[in-house]
């Protein structure tokens, strides 16, 4: 697998191996002709061919040579001349530099469920008692066996002040990252292929904030395909880097805002946010195009599903979405309209859509009143049943069905607004309930579904944040706040348990500093 970067190092003049070479950077060069239907046709292995259409498109050929760095300026076409309140925003360089070898780490298997934790400043020690943690200097992503403490696996050290914005593939072969590092002219976004220990910056964006909106980058199921929302100009499209080949390639690029996206599990879908329904382009060249000036930059738009082997583009309803959409499973997506910054009267309805028709449905508590505020859900792996926190002048935890009937209220589990966290065991049989964003008043909760009693309650910790099932359905993962039969010390550790919430173990109690809970990766 390494042959896939030693063509591309020597592609690019070994930048490795110089570190005074020049890079070349591949710039997006917006234009006027866009078509919503890109021309991309993958397998179902998400193969994406060099026939797209859809400009801008980055993709490095073999032939090329590194030159002095490019200076990337929008293209528009001889017709028109922007006028100065709508000229595009700086397009971020895609290049391929900043390279460094990481040893692979003896033990790591692909496809093994390792539950996936970050741990900063192991070696510092608080040097001003005044202040509750030491400044974030340096930090390690680990991975670790679920089942034994001592088996942890650093798949990388890093220099930061930052330890939040790391996206690793389900498969846990490769894991993209943000650094933030202007002093060393190194910020940008990272990518590194676990399985043959090579990192390398493949986009110098200034950050992850693209005209203001939130997209992080998202893997494809295999761990092939990274998708990434880039401004183009005038525009943000969303592009793909794919792994193997270290290459760029336009996926979703019209002159409209194109963010979120979301890969399916079996990738045939991609679901995005686009506002093309009521901007086809915000670029001057095409006609009829937006003004900046008239009409406010998108901050959301309705939810789309691009299918790979038709190479059609679906609007799953009108409802206006500003939060990613995600997948329950690969025939049903969900995403949530409404709100919830109105402070006189926030909303938040819940919406579910399934493939074989693609329209996306409404889903509100009976007997709720047309304006609800449903929070927090988390659906059943077969789409049939949704817990949730419905907030209104109390908070229930409430678990509806489809059809939007009430099928249990967890009255003894109460949590504040945005603080619930829930997770469902692939087969659906049980459901382990926690709480999040530091709010977390509740030890281990689990539940069998058949009639939603406790299965296992309380123990250490007694305070249980973000707990998550493992991709096989054999263990739970929490992060936890230590605690003793008289008071909590307040240090949080990644813990680990049987699917029932039992044998709970440490899995980091020996490290110092502080750590942070990401996920499971395998199959």
């Amino acid at each position: 697998m390494f042959g896939r970067w030693l063509i591309f190092l020597l592609m690019i003049g070994c930048v490795a191996c110089s570190p005074n070479a020049p890079v070349t950077d591949v710039a997006i060069v917006p234009t006027a002709t866009f078509t919503e239907t890109p021309t991309i046709t993958p397998t179902p292995t998400i193969t994406p061919t060099e026939t797209l259409t859809e400009t801008p498109s980055a993709t490095p050929t073999a032939t090329s040579i590194p030159t002095e760095t490019a200076t990337y300026t929008p293209a528009p076409t001889s017709t028109i001349t922007p006028t100065p309140v709508n000229t595009p925003f700086p397009i971020p360089s895609i290049r391929f530099d900043n390279f460094a070898s990481v040893d692979v780490p003896l033990g790591f298997t692909l496809g093994t469920n390792y539950i996936v934790f970050i741990n900063a400043n192991d070696t510092e020690t608080i040097t001003n008692l005044s202040t509750a943690e030491a400044p974030i200097t340096r930090a390690t992503l680990y991975f670790a066996s679920p089942t034994n403490p001592t088996a942890r696996i650093p798949i990388l050290g890093y220099e930061t002040n930052q330890i939040d914005q790391f996206y690793v593939s389900p498969t846990g072969n490769a894991i993209a990252y943000f650094l933030n590092d202007f002093q060393r002219g190194a910020t940008g976004l990272y990518v590194l292929d676990v399985e043959i220990g090579l990192s390398g910056r493949i986009s110098a964006m200034p950050n992850l904030n693209s005209r203001g909106i939130f997209s992080p980058p998202m893997w494809s199921p295999d761990g092939r395909f990274l998708a990434v929302t880039l401004e183009a100009g005038y525009n943000l499209g969303i592009f793909l880097f794919d792994l193997q080949q270290s290459t760029w390639s336009a996926l979703v690029n019209d002159g409209s805002f194109n963010f979120h996206p979301a890969w399916s599990p079996d990738g045939r879908y991609l679901a995005f946010v686009s506002d093309r329904a009521t901007c086809p382009s915000w670029i001057p060249t095409v006609p009829n195009a937006c003004n900046p000036d008239v009409q406010a930059t998108p901050t959301s738009g309705q939810v789309y599903v691009l299918e790979f082997a038709t190479n059609t583009i679906t609007k799953m309803s009108d409802a206006p979405v500003s939060e990613p959409p995600y997948w329950v499973n690969s025939n049903t997506l969900a995403f949530a309209s409404g709100d919830t910054f109105n402070l006189l009267s926030p909303t938040r309805s819940l919406w579910i859509a399934d493939m074989r028709d693609k329209q996306g449905r409404e889903i509100q508590l009976a007997g709720a009143g047309n304006t609800q505020l449903n929070l927090d859900e988390a659906w059943s792996p077969d789409g049939n049943l949704v817990i949730f926190q419905h907030a209104g002048t109390t908070n229930e935890t409430v678990i509806m069905n489809r059809n939007g009937e009430r099928v249990a209220t967890l009255d003894n589990l109460s949590f504040v607004r945005f603080g619930l966290n829930a997770s469902w065991s692939p087969d659906g049989t049980r459901l382990i309930i926690s709480g999040k964003g530091g709010q977390c008043p509740y030890g281990v909760r689990v539940l069998e579904t058949t009639n939603f009693t406790i299965v296992a309650s309380g123990g250490n910790p007694g305070a249980v944040c973000d707990a998550i099932y493992s991709p096989n359905g054999s263990r739970v993962a929490f992060l936890g706040i230590r605690a003793t039969s008289t008071s909590a010390d307040g240090r949080a550790d990644v813990y680990s348990g049987t699917r029932d919430g039992f044998e709970v173990q440490s899995l980091t109690s020996d490290l110092r500093g502080q750590t942070r809970f990401i996920g499971w990766v395998g199959r």
